[in-house]
């Protein structure tokens, strides 16, 4: 990869600052997120890692007004609130719907019903996006006969209509191939330049070090959170992945003595 963020005075932001200020989020019984406290730069591709389970996905559904929860959560637009875009994990297609990539499109990216076909002025914006993630020449093969990472760039596409200024990416590589990920590089280097607000859950962290501005572990709370190259250390990923969050109450007992 060769997209690593770069140096110095970048482009004026269009995209908000996110400020999560120790928000919480159970679900019955169960601590989902604790106290989880961190700071999105405007403009800033930010990365979230950690183990499955960590509440990664529950914090993106947070952010978007999915799932309740306590404490802050706070977008500081630089001017006015602009378009929200959002990439989620794979999905499955039955090889028989009969889905075209063109419906798929139509019924993600407009009101009007999808047989009713696309709107002239989404036709464009539509087209335009395929064309960015290398998919205009298969609009008419159905969703269910794609390959996995074809229908992630698909997925890509429909997250950029209408053109977002802040972009809620969830685990946007897991299914794609080599060129895949090379298309996804060269649309995060267009973001940054647009002054975008990126927000990526992401298990790849080779893709993280090399082309996040800031990355914050989490595992039901925040474990660290930083530069790449300062906190993805061999220590401080141990402790992420390895340690399970405390999730039964604990006992006021004293323990037995073992025999």
């Amino acid at each position: 990869m060769t997209g690593a963020p770069t140096t110095g005075q970048g482009p004026a932001p269009r995209g908000p600052a996110i400020d999560f200020r120790q928000v919480s989020l159970t679900l019955g019984r169960t601590d989902i997120l604790r106290d989880v406290s961190f700071a999105v730069k405007a403009g800033s591709v930010h990365a979230l890692v950690g183990p499955n389970g960590g509440g990664k996905s529950s914090l993106i559904k947070t952010l978007l007004g999915q799932m309740p929860h306590r404490g802050r959560l706070a977008l500081d637009w630089p001017h006015e609130p602009g378009a929200i875009g959002y990439v989620p994990q794979a999905l499955e297609f039955d090889r028989g719907l009969p889905m075209t990539v063109n419906d798929f499109m139509a019924a993600m990216t407009q009101r009007r019903p999808a047989f009713l076909g696309l709107a002239r002025r989404r036709a464009a914006d539509i087209s335009a996006a395929l064309e960015r993630v290398g998919m205009a020449d298969k609009r008419k093969r159905r969703m269910g006969a794609l390959s996995g990472g074809e229908r992630q760039r698909v997925l890509l596409a429909q997250g950029m209509i209408p053109a977002p200024s802040l972009l809620v990416l969830d685990e946007p590589m897991s299914a794609l191939d080599e060129a895949g990920a090379q298309v996804y590089e060269r649309l995060l280097c267009d973001w940054r330049r647009a002054g975008v607000t990126v927000f990526w859950v992401e298990h790849d962290l080779q893709a993280v070090r090399e082309l996040a501005d800031h990355v914050t572990g989490l595992n039901r709370g925040v474990l660290f959170d930083g530069k790449p190259a300062d906190v993805l250390t061999p220590q401080r990923l141990l402790e992420l992945f390895s340690t399970r969050p405390r999730l039964a109450v604990v006992s006021d007992e004293p323990a037995e003595a073992a025999a």
